[in-house]
């Protein structure tokens, strides 16, 4: 079986990763790989036409290959909340939670990610083409295999971007070298408070799967829940996860990424998130109706999203 995930090099999408790579997968009876399949609809649409089993992806981006939330489901969280952080050239002086700072400035986004960046800034009263904001993929982003944060972080270094709006890893190796400060991290507070539910990292599989094989979603949601728990636990089994499929450089770093995301690591997805994430969706142009909750998530899961 296979799980896609959008970024490797990140603590995004890391419990996914972590529970194939620490064996919670195997324990459970599934012999998951983990696939990067970047940008995210990409992965979304492999999930649509069978060549994916699962995607641990942003939660809204299932919309591109399922409008309305027709034929796919959210099983479980990977970690509470909007994770992304805007990353400004340190040069150019912004300081945490000045989002005027984007003004007549070139951010560099992925595809459905830049969304909520778009949306946040707009609920913030910025205006994109009155105050001059340019949101667009990083150059040299779009190859396959590309790892966005870091290549974002890189762009920034090069000055090809004035900003970025990527992964904790991207914004981490950005500080680390002295060229980015982080304007707004959501989960930790900065933005309109709505900003916080528009997307969440989650694991999402098709209503073909949940009904064929709902033992099988179930050990998926089950090898989650084990990941976030055995992290919690041992911070430091991070490392070792991020020395086998990581850059030296961001292997060292991702423990401490971990240690930070371990409070939103709660495999649950409330009906308050939902409602939150459709009403995003609804203002994005993504989505048309009032979806339920029930049509998006896989309620008959929810039992499993407590440690036992």
């Amino acid at each position: 079986m296979k799980l896609a995930i959008p970024d490797m090099i990140s603590n995004s999408y890391f419990p996914a990763v972590a529970a194939a790579e620490l064996g919670f997968f195997k324990q459970e009876g599934l012999d998951i790989a983990v696939e990067l399949i970047f940008p995210v609809d990409k992965a979304y649409a492999a999930l649509r036409d069978g060549a994916v089993d699962f995607v641990g992806g942003s939660a809204h981006s299932a919309l591109a290959a399922f409008p309305e939330w027709q034929g796919v489901k959210l099983v479980c969280a990977q970690a509470q909340g909007m994770y992304w952080f805007l990353v400004m050239h340190k040069d150019l002086g912004v300081k945490r939670g000045d989002i005027a700072g984007v003004r007549g400035r070139s951010i560099g986004a992925a595809p459905w990610v830049e969304m909520g960046l778009r949306r946040l800034l707009i609920e913030a009263g910025i205006d994109l083409v009155r105050d001059g904001v340019t949101i667009a993929p990083v150059p040299g982003s779009l190859a396959a295999g590309v790892n966005f944060g870091v290549t974002a972080a890189k762009a920034l270094e090069e000055r090809k971007i004035d900003g970025f709006w990527a992964n904790g890893m991207g914004a981490e190796v950005a500080v680390q070298r002295g060229i980015g400060t982080v304007v707004l991290d959501v989960r930790r507070g900065d933005g309109p408070k709505p900003c916080f539910n528009y997307t969440m990292a989650s694991i999402a599989a098709t209503d073909r799967l949940i009904e064929r094989s709902p033992d099988i979603a179930a050990a998926a949601v089950r090898a989650i829940v084990k990941t976030q728990a055995a992290l919690k636990d041992d911070v430091s089994l991070a490392t070792g996860v991020g020395r086998k499929l990581f850059p030296p450089a961001e292997a060292e770093l991702i423990a401490e990424l971990i240690r930070r995301d371990l409070p939103y690591y709660d495999a649950k997805i409330a009906p308050d998130f939902v409602a939150g994430m459709n009403a995003f969706a609804r203002d994005i142009g993504i989505l048309k109706g009032e979806v339920p909750y029930e049509r998006v998530v896989a309620t008959q899961f929810a039992p499993l999203w407590s440690r036992s």
